[in-house]
């Protein structure tokens, strides 16, 4: 079987030529990905903002007129209000119960296996099947959240048809999937030496004082990543809301993204859409350097 050396000499290349020349050829699928799903498609947006199109005639180029738009549209600054709302209570929830899932299953007990599985695979459930399953659950008339609720004694709600309430549906459903977070809150918990706990033992310190002082320092680069993606993903929030209640009702979960999928797909503005998709990206960027700004040094390093 031949064996591929980087040392076995082609004539007029070097061997640091030929090393570099196998280097690129490793790394050029993800330059290629690089290339033609984020820069070419940003590209095709930018060209597009200037630009009025309704996928049928040609694209007629206005200017600035789309970004005037913005200004003047109702329904971006309600769709801005649900996400944020949504982002500012889904991430933390989502990365506490996160982060206390992964405390609880660090312990050493029979079948810990199998309650890792269990609380990972919700997770790993296609998302057409997830929303199905929720839409249910938040039923009104049947739904099993509604059932519980009933049988301790409060009132039916309509978490699908009230605006008061859908939110607050949203973020309960925001922490279905917490599972892959878990296993890496999971993991980090389980890379922290076991010196430190038991030096504190010996200090007679408690168990919040070695989660302050030990747990959370040490975890808090992990935390920090996970905020970020975090961040990331509940700005992105489309598939549940398009599928459970399609921005409804009266616009409560219109969300930023499923507000871009409206004007591109359904009311064929592809120009104001290419403008909407690059406030989302601009406001992620904003987001993620308040983040580096704010939170970024308060992340501990051990070297």
């Amino acid at each position: 079987m031949a064996i591929w050396r980087t040392d076995r000499k082609a004539p007029g290349l070097t061997l640091v030529q030929r090393r570099t020349i196998i280097g690129y050829i490793f790394i050029a699928p993800f330059i290629l990905g690089v290339i033609l799903w984020w820069l070419l498609p940003a590209a095709v947006a930018a060209h597009l903002s200037l630009h009025r199109w309704n996928l049928i005639s040609p694209p007629r180029f206005v200017g600035l007129d789309n970004f005037e738009r913005l200004f003047a549209d109702p329904l971006l600054m309600q769709s801005l209000h649900a996400t944020f709302i949504f982002t500012i209570f889904s991430v933390p929830i989502g990365l506490a119960f996160a982060f206390f899932l992964a405390s609880l299953l660090t312990t050493r007990i029979r079948g810990i296996a199998i309650f890792r599985t269990i609380y990972f695979l919700p997770s790993i459930v296609p998302a057409v099947a997830g929303a199905v399953l929720w839409a249910w659950i938040f039923n009104t008339e049947f739904g099993l959240l509604n059932v519980i609720v009933r049988e301790l004694g409060g009132p039916r709600i309509a978490w699908l048809q009230d605006p008061n309430w859908t939110m607050a549906a949203f973020i309960i459903l925001s922490t279905w999937g917490v599972g892959g977070t878990m296993i890496i809150y999971l993991a980090g918990l389980q890379g922290i030496p076991t010196m430190y706990y038991e030096a504190a033992d010996i200090d007679g310190a408690g168990r919040w004082a070695k989660v302050r002082h030990i747990t959370l320092p040490l975890m808090s680069p992990i935390i920090f990543f996970t905020l970020i993606l975090g961040l990331i993903g509940s700005m992105q929030v489309f598939t549940s809301a398009f599928l459970i209640t399609n921005g409804g009702p009266q616009n409560a979960t219109l969300f930023l993204v499923l507000y871009i999928y409206r004007m591109a797909f359904q009311s064929l503005h592809m120009g104001y859409a290419a403008v909407l998709s690059w406030l989302l990206f601009f406001i992620l960027v904003v987001l993620s350097l308040i983040v580096f700004r704010y939170f970024g040094r308060r992340v501990y390093y051990e070297n």
